[in-house]
């Protein structure tokens, strides 16, 4: 049988693209197993996947400066360490990485010990772990065709994002019965991405009054972002974190207001889900969310809401907006020919071997 590891973490969209290959993994006939870092949220989703897991220590690489610039260069060594141990008792016949800075030991064991590697770049430009991956890969996969400029051409190939099936197969009456809304208001999903988001969350409460005016809202806020003061409002449910119901959750949605991770924003197109994106800002991040956005709102996509801009007003007038022109949102979408990428990757793993 052959053996497959996966790698990357640091938040869920390092996570969910490793997930959606994993069926079509095990069909194949892979041995599956798992790298991560030991205590992150890769841990808990790959767990729940009933899929092996081995931990790694992990630091974050920064260009800018911050005290633990100090201490985590130590921490990657360690996990490089533990990594080419757990290589070399495995024997992998091939390594996917999805990115994040787990993935660096990871991968730069693999290539210690000739083990073929692809590494899948959800972005439009590469992040600092992709760029330290690339030379060691023999495929890069991508999302977009504006980052294949950014990629060796011997190696770059555009397969977009793998989505999860299960995504697809969402039950609107499932969602409902979940979340306890009805049927007779639309719903508005609110998802301010794994690690929650602080801002988004705060402008969405904000005019959380006005919004139940006309609409429901599910809001998916972030671990440890929950405000009690508003359970049991009428209208409005908030989880931290939703994991197997999500498809249900989408199904039930009929506006879906989100950051604009890569993954986040592919899983919604895949869905037709008319949408308000705010991409974290510049200031907050290398800006790569802003290019993700821009691309889809060039695309008739989605409506792009930039966090400067982000006042009361201008969110309840771009989530009215988009919910008055849905039907156009959808039409965009469904013209797309961005497919699934769980098919062109399958091969890639098979044909690099």
């Amino acid at each position: 049988m052959k053996t497959i590891i996966l790698t990357g973490g640091g938040t869920a969209g390092h996570v969910t693209p490793n997930l959606a290959l994993i069926p079509s993994l095990k069909e194949a006939g892979y041995e599956i197993r798992y790298i991560g870092s030991y205590n992150g949220i890769e841990r808990k989703l790959i767990e729940n996947a009933g899929i092996p897991y081995d931990g790694i220590s992990s630091g974050k690489l920064r260009r800018y400066f911050d005290l633990k610039n100090f201490s985590d260069p130590f921490r990657v060594l360690k996990g490089y360490g533990e990594a080419r141990k757990l290589i070399k008792k495995y024997k992998p016949d091939v390594l996917f990485s999805k990115g994040g800075f787990v993935a660096v030991p990871v991968v730069l064991a693999a290539k210690h010990y000739h083990i073929p590697t692809i590494i899948h770049e959800s972005d439009m430009t590469p992040g600092l772990a992709n760029k330290l991956c690339i030379p060691s890969a023999k495929k890069v996969c991508c999302n977009f065709p504006e980052t294949l400029k950014y990629l060796p051409e011997d190696k770059a190939v555009l397969t977009g994002s793998p989505i999860r099936a299960e995504l697809l197969k969402g039950d609107r009456l499932a969602g409902l019965q979940y979340t306890h809304l009805s049927a007779a208001r639309p719903i508005i999903l609110v998802i301010g991405g794994s690690l929650g988001s602080v801002k988004v969350n705060q402008a969405v409460r904000s005019i959380l009054p006005r919004l139940l005016e006309k609409f429901q809202v599910i809001h998916i806020c972030g671990k440890g972002n929950l405000d009690e003061s508003l359970i049991g409002t009428a209208g409005y449910v908030q989880y931290e974190y939703v994991d197997s119901p999500l498809k249900h959750l989408f199904a039930a949605a009929d506006l879906i207001v989100s950051r604009a991770g890569a993954n986040s924003i592919c899983e919604i197109l895949a869905l037709r889900k008319p949408n308000v994106l705010i991409p974290l800002s510049a200031a907050a991040s290398r800006g790569d969310q802003i290019l993700n956005a821009r691309s889809f709102a060039g695309q008739g996509f989605s409506e792009v809401l930039e966090e400067e801009q982000m006042t009361d007003d201008t969110l309840l007038n771009a989530i009215t907006d988009t919910y008055e022109n849905r039907c156009k949102f959808a039409e965009a979408m469904e013209k797309s020919h961005l497919n699934n990428a769980v098919h062109t990757i399958m091969e890639l793993i098979q044909a690099v071997q």
